[in-house]
């Protein structure tokens, strides 16, 4: 039996309850949510390693149509970042729609019926008008292609699969990998394990994290006066836009940043071996930047290990480097990332004439506005090619993202059997104009996770948050080849230009 929808989404993180919203707003609720896992939550629901938690202001990390007036920090940990998604989809409606332990395995477009055929692992089927893959860039854990890690004879597990079976107490860690989830997780198993080998690649530029804790005193005029919740989210909004700005155009400032980084380096670790070993010697920006107030004094103990020489191989016992040291080992937790370039992998993605979606993309993935892709109609993404940010709320980004998507849906229903198929050229002039401005940004200068194999940056945006707004407000129609999956007396089979 095949379900029906005038619209699909894929995920039931951030982005797939924004968009859910949206369009339960505009009266679209023909609205299906295929969540591969039992609950919702996405990354914050996946990431339960100790110490998680995010790296931008609570009030700016919070939708727009719902700020939370609860938050307990200003950096907000994961269970209440997962527990605020969980309030928002109940008391929007979003709850009910979602399907879980759903995986979609693929998803293809029928000409014949201006509908998207889409299937998931366990054989269900769904046919929809509007496909909306709302996965992101950051669901799929990357592992290192390290020889011989199949071998280690211990325990290992990825940051974002934590095995929380797993006691720590006494032994030996090692840490491969220093972004992001090492840098919170590392200073919270350090007073447990007996030794912490942290194996470093390329050192971080690491700001101080201004956190505190939210009281009654602070949350009290919020709930009492709105308009106050507008008003602190629009002060950390304009933080925010002001360090975008400065990692694609204002570069000029970077070097404040670059200082603050240093003199927080120089405070936290004494010793001039180490702390020649944890600076970067690239661009700061270039990489992500990344919070912390206890990960470099958790490096200064005596019972953790910093070695930044090349991990050549895993062996049954531990981590073998390139100076020839066996680092002997009775766990591994690798905190190496996701697989941020393979975007909306594992599914099958095929559109116009079967062409498959992989392929379109070998070089790199790219879309108009980071929504749409040429030959795939009535597909629109939510956090695709492009929309990732360096230094704001992604949830900004969303939202615009799922309103113009909302327009485009309430199109496309308005208008049974027609399709949305954004035009070649369309498409290329935006990724020529976004490419043109990542050049002159700070993200072209190092390998960072930012960047494809051929060294194009696919996952970053090169404006201001405002700037996408304006550029997501409203679908121009003209963008778009409208097709049709079978003759109207207004519309061509397959015109040339849009409606």
């Amino acid at each position: 039996m095949i379900t029906r929808s005038t619209a699909l989404i894929v995920g039931a993180g951030f982005g797939g309850i924004a968009m859910a919203v949206e369009l339960q707003r505009r009266g679209i609720d023909d609205v299906v949510v295929l969540e591969k896992a039992a609950d919702l939550g996405g990354v914050w629901r996946e990431n339960t390693y100790p110490g998680a938690g995010c790296d931008v202001p609570s009030p700016l990390y919070s939708f727009s149509f719902t700020g939370a007036t609860r938050w307990p920090r200003r950096y907000a940990g994961q269970p209440d970042i997962l527990a605020y998604l969980r309030r928002v989809a109940r008391e929007y409606g979003v709850t009910g729609r979602i399907r879980f332990g759903r995986e979609v395995a693929s998803a293809e477009f029928d000409e014949t019926t201006a509908r998207w055929l889409v299937r998931t692992t366990g054989g269900e089927e769904y046919e929809t008008t509007a496909f909306i893959p709302a996965v992101g860039q950051l669901s799929r854990p990357a592992y290192p292609d390290i020889p011989g890690r199949d071998t280690f004879r211990g325990t290992a597990f990825h940051s974002a699969e934590w095995n929380h079976d797993c006691d720590l107490a006494g032994k030996r860690v090692a840490v491969i990998g220093t972004g992001a989830s090492a840098i919170q997780f590392v200073p919270q198993i350090r007073p447990r394990a007996g030794h912490l080998t942290v194996f470093q690649r390329s050192a971080q530029y690491i700001l101080p994290k201004r956190d505190h804790s939210y009281d009654r005193w602070y949350h009290a005029p919020l709930r009492t006066v709105p308009a106050l919740q507008k008003l602190d989210r629009l002060g950390f909004w304009l933080y925010a836009e002001f360090a975008q700005a400065c990692l694609s155009r204002w570069q000029a400032f970077t070097p404040v940043f670059s200082r603050q980084a240093a003199k927080h380096l120089r405070a936290q670790v004494a010793d001039p071996w180490l702390r020649e070993q944890l600076t970067p010697d690239y661009a700061l920006g270039c990489k992500r930047v990344l919070f912390s107030n206890d990960y470099l004094p958790a490096l200064t103990s005596p019972a953790v290990d910093l070695v930044t020489d090349d991990i050549t191989a895993i062996t049954p016992e531990g981590v073998r480097t390139a100076d020839g040291t066996l680092h002997e080992a009775d766990v591994i937790i690798y905190g190496t990332g996701f697989a941020a370039q393979d975007l909306l992998a594992p599914m099958t993605i095929n559109g116009l004439g079967g062409r498959e979606l992989a392929e379109t993309w070998r070089d790199g993935a790219r879309a108009h506005l980071g929504i749409t892709v040429p030959g795939f109609p009535n597909m629109f993404l939510m956090y695709g090619p492009n929309t990732n940010l360096g230094g704001s709320s992604i949830v900004y980004m969303l939202e615009s993202q799922a309103r113009y998507i909302r327009d485009a849906v309430a199109m496309l229903r308005s208008r049974p059997g027609r399709y949305l198929d954004v035009r070649p050229e369309v498409e290329h002039a935006w990724d020529e104009s976004v490419q043109r401005r990542l050049a002159r940004s700070v993200w072209t200068r190092c390998r960072s996770w930012y960047r494809a194999a051929g060294g194009r940056v696919v996952s970053n945006w090169p404006g201001r948050t405002r700037e996408y707004r304006t550029r997501t407000r409203r679908v121009h129609l003209a963008d778009f080849r409208v097709g049709s999956a079978s003759p109207h007396p207004s519309w061509p089979a397959r015109t040339g230009a849009a409606d």
